[in-house]
């Protein structure tokens, strides 16, 4: 996707529940919902593991109370062995044992903390009552046109990467023609502001100081 335009018809209110009180859609969340990731699916993986981990404990009591054998193990022995840990059991599996579960854990923990932003910003001069999503390949696309032309040079000797905060330039002049940083700073800045992005990233520029021979 390039871009995305949300108006104050697109969704309706009736449709995504994020109408505000007089009746249109609260742009905050829209744009919210556009520009960051939803942690439904990893919601769903995390109640899922519990519940089967709470069945099966469940399961396995049932079926200790009734007398019959254990379907895996015996919950009593079960605890025995945890609280055993880490006797018999190799340094290698408890190790490896170990890692999996800490890079589970890390896993949630990071979806839960972390922001979730998608790669895109929002074009703030669209007005009030709309806003334009833009993905960062697009918005790197545009910056690379104008840092080309104030280097004067082919689109493969300049490279942008845009992220959250920052937008990293890289340019490879052509052998014997010299490149102005301060030219290329001011004509990525300028597009940016034209772009009026939210939140406005900080630029930097790299010059190589390995030339590419010209055609």
């Amino acid at each position: 996707m390039s871009h995305k335009l949300v108006d104050e018809h697109l969704p309706g209110p009736a449709e995504d529940g994020t109408a505000s009180p007089a009746g249109r859609p609260d742009m905050r969340r829209v744009v919210h919902r556009e520009t960051h990731s939803s942690r439904a699916g990893v919601a769903v993986v995390a109640a899922v593991l519990v519940m089967g981990i709470a069945g099966y404990g469940l399961l396995e009591s049932a079926v200790h109370a009734i007398g019959q054998p254990a379907w895996l193990i015996e919950p009593q022995l079960a605890a025995e062995r945890i609280v055993a840990l880490p006797a018999g059991l190799p340094p290698l599996l408890l190790g490896a044992g170990g890692a999996v579960v800490a890079m589970i854990g890390l896993f949630f923990l990071l979806n839960a903390v972390l922001p979730g932003r998608r790669a895109r910003h929002v074009l703030t001069g669209a007005g009030p009552a709309a806003a334009v999503v833009v993905d960062d390949e697009v918005i790197a696309s545009a910056l690379a046109r104008s840092a080309r032309l104030a280097a004067n040079v082919t689109p493969e000797q300049v490279m942008v990467v845009v992220s959250q905060r920052q937008v990293l330039v890289n340019v490879r002049p052509t052998s014997g023609v010299p490149v102005t940083e301060g030219a290329v700073l001011a004509a990525v800045r300028d597009e940016l502001r034209e772009m009026s992005l939210e939140p406005l990233p900080e630029v930097r520029v790299n010059i190589s100081t390995a030339g590419v021979i010209g055609a």
